[in-house]
């Protein structure tokens, strides 16, 4: 099977990323490591940096993957400068990191001399030879461009800087019945509430757990979600049946900062406990598909457009820049496919 290993930091740890194309067997042998993590930031998992795992994936030392002091002092620059256009950290670091990547590939030219053609090379004989995704790929590709617009001095036409061609993968989609299963599952009712208000109003992870008491709006049935992803405020519907269960679990909880809290009062759920929670429902209910909480949201997508939404109105509620993006639930739908009577039924 082909996988990619290389040192990195993360978190101020020195740890082994381990790139390869999602494959469930390698998922779960990496996951068999003491210390592994899934890095959504990286989109990488990543092990403690042992000297057992250097050998286990033939890597080189962390000191031998230093960039030059040119290079080093330009990515310090390119952060700054993302600060200052208030980007967000975790774009920062996920940008910092693949520039330093490129910039590593070619630590005896001087970035003033690198040009198109250098993209092409890196692309080809790192980023194809090691077999990573065309996601990260494409977040390189980001990446340079970006950077480039930053340096006064440069052969580099960012304009022709050419991006991978993007695999069409379909969302991952569950019926209604197998999303009633995963609600009921929990007797705890904070764990219910949130699986539940993820699927009954679209929402990312992060927008979950940063929601505030302050941010349920019972008069007009909405949920204003603040500064989600791109940095964009938006409102959701509030379904009745959703208030009830909040109302109940308010009552119960008494939030205080966070609507969802975790231990200690005043302090977020962690997005590492809520995994934990989907995972408990799904062995509850004997689900065995790899479902993730952006399955959940998904499904709310793919069973709007089912029910007759109109999809301007979804992509609305998702918080997608583009049309595009949400065009993708059409090719999953089934309520026109199943109407198709198939030939070998006339046989």
């Amino acid at each position: 099977m082909n996988w990619t290993a290389k040192a990195i930091q993360h978190k101020g740890e020195n740890r082994i990323a381990v790139y390869f194309e999602k494959n469930a067997d390698l998922i779960a042998r990496i996951k068999k490591i003491d210390g592994a993590r899934w890095s959504q930031q990286k989109m990488a998992w990543h092990i403690p940096d042992t000297e057992e795992n250097r050998v286990r994936f033939k890597i080189t030392p962390l000191s031998d993957t230093i960039p030059s002091q040119e290079a080093i002092l330009q990515i310090e620059k390119f952060k700054q400068w993302m600060h200052s256009k208030r980007y967000s950290l975790s774009t920062i670091v996920t940008y910092s990191e693949a520039l330093k990547s490129f910039l590593i590939f070619y630590r005896e030219k001087a970035i003033a001399d690198i040009t198109n053609e250098d993209v092409i090379v890196y692309n080809n004989n790192y980023i194809l030879k090691n077999n990573l995704s065309a996601s990260y790929q494409n977040q390189t590709v980001n990446a340079i461009k970006l950077f480039f617009i930053t340096v006064r001095e440069s052969k580099m036409n960012i304009d022709k800087i050419h991006r991978p061609k993007r695999a069409k993968v379909l969302p991952n989609v569950l019926s209604k019945e197998e999303i009633k299963l995963i609600l009921n599952a929990h007797s705890n009712i904070k764990h219910n509430t949130m699986l539940a208000m993820i699927y009954s109003c679209g929402l990312r992870c992060g927008e979950l757990l940063a929601l505030k008491p302050v941010h349920i709006d019972s008069q007009r049935n909405i949920v204003l979600l603040k500064n989600s992803k791109g940095k964009k405020d938006r409102i959701v519907p509030l379904s009745p049946k959703i208030l009830e269960i909040l109302r109940d679990y308010f009552k119960l909880y008494k939030p205080t900062v966070y609507l969802f809290e975790g231990q200690n009062k005043g302090e977020p759920y962690s997005d590492k406990s809520l995994q934990s929670v989907l995972k408990q429902a799904l062995q509850k209910t004997g689900i065995t598909k790899p479902v993730t909480l952006h399955w959940l949201r998904h499904s709310y997508a793919t069973h709007l457009l089912e029910s007759g939404t109109d999809l301007r109105y979804i992509q609305e509620l998702l918080g997608h820049n583009s049309s595009k993006t949400t065009e993708i639930y059409t090719h999953v739908s089934t309520k026109s496919i199943q109407q198709i009577k198939s030939p070998f039924d006339d046989l």
